[in-house]
């Protein structure tokens, strides 16, 4: 079966990456699991020897009869359902309503911040998301760097990015232009927004790192005769850069703004 370039698709080839991905998602056979773009079903098949039930989102047409044909018995036990939909736009309430669940997939590398952004700020948040993504991507997350980033702290504020592996571009068919990664996000929770409005932190996150080159003072605008104290209060250096900041640190900064 021919990919679709359109949709981003490399299906992985190598069944000892698809043990690692399992082992890393932590799943049981209590839980339920979401898989986004299972393909041609490697994890899948892998997923469902592992778990309770697997709801596997697919976008591609063609591949509906494959998944359904091949996994016609789990679907008759209960264990399977494969839902023809763009993840993007995918109803999570009807399918799952408020039942714990987890995120375990392959996700195209161009709507990676969108899905992230989207199950991370949903009602129903996934107990943990185990992802295999763009390496460069995946580097940023976790700021392997040391280098915090909108993206990095914007899923810290939700949950724990963990680098779990790196994945060479010749384990997928097609082979990519670049390397994958195994991600995972655990501890996934909203608890930061108990007493912070979730909107006003990231008006301000994103406005703090405009011009990461810059200090924080000069992109948040704070005036000149107020930064000292400002930054006394809150008990960070007036010379820091939004780079240099923790989910911690931000907080405090939103709060005191």
């Amino acid at each position: 079966m021919f990919q679709k370039k359109s949709l981003g698709q490399n299906f992985l080839k190598n069944p000892g990456i698809i043990s690692d991905i399992v082992a890393a998602s932590k799943v049981s056979p209590d839980d339920i699991v979401l898989e986004i773009g299972p393909g041609q079903g490697i994890l899948t098949r892998e997923l469902l020897i592992k778990t309770k039930k697997v709801i596997a989102v697919e976008k591609d047409d063609r591949l509906i009869s494959y998944l359904q044909e091949r996994f016609h018995s789990e679907i008759q036990a209960g264990k399977f359902e494969i839902m023809h939909a763009d993840i993007l736009d995918f109803d999570l309430d009807s399918a799952l309503g408020d039942k714990p669940y987890k995120i375990v997939a392959n996700i195209p590398y161009y709507i990676t911040g969108q899905v992230i952004r989207k199950f991370l700020e949903t009602n129903n948040q996934p107990v943990s998301m185990t992802l295999l993504l763009q390496k460069e991507v995946a580097e940023r997350l976790v700021a392997k760097d040391g280098k915090e980033s909108l993206l990095s702290i914007s899923v810290k504020v939700y949950g724990k990015p963990k680098y779990v592996r790196t994945v060479a571009r010749g384990n997928f068919r097609p082979i990519p232009k670049v390397d994958s990664a195994i991600l995972s996000v655990e501890n996934i929770t909203k608890s930061l927004f108990s007493d912070v409005d979730r909107d006003k932190f990231f008006e301000i996150l994103k406005k703090g790192f405009a011009h990461k080159r810059k200090l924080l003072a000069s992109n948040l605008e704070i005036p000149k005769a107020k930064r000292s104290f400002f930054f006394k209060a809150i008990d960070i250096n007036e010379q820091t850069r939004p780079e240099d900041l923790t989910v911690v640190e931000w907080k405090k900064v939103v709060s005191h703004l």
